[in-house]
């Protein structure tokens, strides 16, 4: 299996494949709603992505909740938002800074 980055209109996801069809149908199953627009298979057998360039100091650790919000929302933001201040109480500032946090971390 190699691995893939597949780039719909609204995400890009990476994921192991054997073909760049098969990537296609995994980003289909999981996001049908959405248009794949490239489909690239990674060069190598990880994915780096440096938490300089997204502004991450190495402090922010992973938060479950947000996480599971954004995938019971499907990566939607605004809903992921919602749910998360719907489960843990907290107000809009707040859900916004947790749910955009583990985005960048790479829910």
């Amino acid at each position: 299996m190699a691995l893939y980055e597949i780039e719909t209109n609204a995400h890009i996801m990476i994921g192991w494949a054997d073909t760049p069809e098969e990537a296609r149908s995994l980003a289909s199953e999981n996001y049908p709603s959405e248009e794949v627009v490239r489909v690239t298979r990674r060069p190598r057998d990880i994915w780096v992505i440096s938490k300089g360039l997204l502004g991450i100091d190495g402090n922010v650790k992973p938060n479950d909740a947000a996480r599971d919000c954004l995938s019971r929302a499907q990566g939607d933001k605004l809903h992921a938002i919602r749910l998360y201040m719907l489960d843990t109480g907290v107000d809009l500032h707040d859900a916004q800074r947790a749910i955009e946090t583990n985005m960048s971390l790479g829910w």
